[in-house]
């Protein structure tokens, strides 16, 4: 009979004490349920472990269920950004006003980023008190049904869960901070690989130009030499009527023609007339036999045109010539060969 007073006792202080967290809940408590921690609690209202401790007087990190612990005591809190948030959803989630919220944070602009930590105040920088009932009765009942409800069994099970939760929560920080670090590194990557591939294509379009400019320079090169070439060959033939209207007038003969050159080794570059071959290096000369083709005679030689007969030679004898041709290497391919010459006067 006692005990069953005394239990209905309980259960009166008890209703009393729900009573009360049920008024109180709308000013600022929070209902313990089976399975919290003090981490999980502090997460739930963006606060630390030490402000609830502190808000609630406990001595130690372990809670009951049905325990009503007072969250509005604490005058600043912590929101850390999710993604999504807005000045104005975090100010209507804590009753208070974007203006505040700049103003505990020292933000210039309405711009925040997933994972800022936020100063939260209560609303007019004021604690709100609990009611006397909640705050004495909820203890009271609470020291009676725990013994009842709390094993040891279960509090070591919710300090290993606290535990646990804590362990999880730093996982969860690490492994977002190395998604971070290999997300500015990815992003680092491509910029150097697009500038790899910019400067790639600058340096080929760069290439390609240079390559056009040659090709061009190559060209007018080759159009300018065939002009030039084709200008000749016209004079040429424009030229070749005169002499074959002189050579038609003249004596022709064949003979063994070679070449020399003014700047061998002791020659003196004069010729038998006196014409001086070092400073005329283009100068149509033969040397001839002077009694088959007299001095002074104009020739045209096949394949080297009209010359003056201004020179003679130790081994210059009859039908031989020997054509002047400015180096010792022109002289070398031209040779020994047999040419036809006519002599025009």
């Amino acid at each position: 009979m006692k005990k069953f007073i005394f239990t209905l006792g309980t259960t009166a202080i008890l209703s009393a004490g729900f009573v009360g967290a049920a008024s109180a809940s709308t000013s600022g408590t929070y209902h313990v349920e089976k399975g919290d921690t003090l981490w999980k609690v502090a997460q739930k209202h963006s606060v630390s472990v030490d402000e609830l401790k502190d808000a609630n007087n406990l001595t130690s990190n372990i809670i009951y269920p049905n325990q009503e612990l007072n969250v509005a005591t604490i005058k600043e809190m912590t929101h850390k950004v999710q993604q999504g948030n807005t000045l104005w959803s975090i100010s209507q989630q804590y009753g208070v006003t974007v203006d505040q919220i700049k103003e505990w944070n020292g933000l210039k602009s309405d711009l925040i980023y997933p994972g800022e930590q936020l100063k939260i105040q209560s609303p007019n920088g004021q604690a709100q008190q609990s009611s006397p009932s909640v705050a004495q009765a909820a203890p009271e009942a609470q020291q009676a049904q725990a013994p009842a409800e709390q094993t040891q069994e279960e509090q070591q099970q919710a300090q290993a869960e606290q535990t646990q939760e804590e362990q999880q929560q730093a996982q969860a920080e690490q492994a977002q901070k190395e998604q971070q670090q290999a997300q500015a590194e990815q992003a680092q990557k491509e910029q150097q690989q697009a500038q790899a591939e910019q400067a790639q294509k600058e340096q080929q379009q760069a290439q390609a130009e240079q390559a056009q400019k040659e090709q061009q320079q190559a060209q007018a090169e080759q159009a300018q030499k065939e002009q030039q070439q084709a200008q000749a060959e016209q004079a040429q033939k424009q030229q070749q009527p005169a002499e074959s209207s002189q050579q038609a007038n003249g004596k022709s003969m064949t003979v063994e023609a070679t070449a020399y050159t003014a700047n061998c080794a002791g020659c003196s570059g004069t010729t038998a007339t006196g014409v001086d071959l070092k400073a005329n290096p283009n100068q149509k000369v033969i040397a001839v036999d002077p009694s088959v083709i007299p001095l002074g005679s104009k020739v045209y030689v096949e394949g080297y045109g009209e010359a003056v007969a201004a020179d003679t030679g130790g081994a210059i004898k009859g039908n031989r010539i020997d054509v002047f041709v400015p180096s010792e290497g022109d002289a070398q391919q031209f040779g020994r060969k047999s040419v036809k010459i006519t002599v025009m006067n």
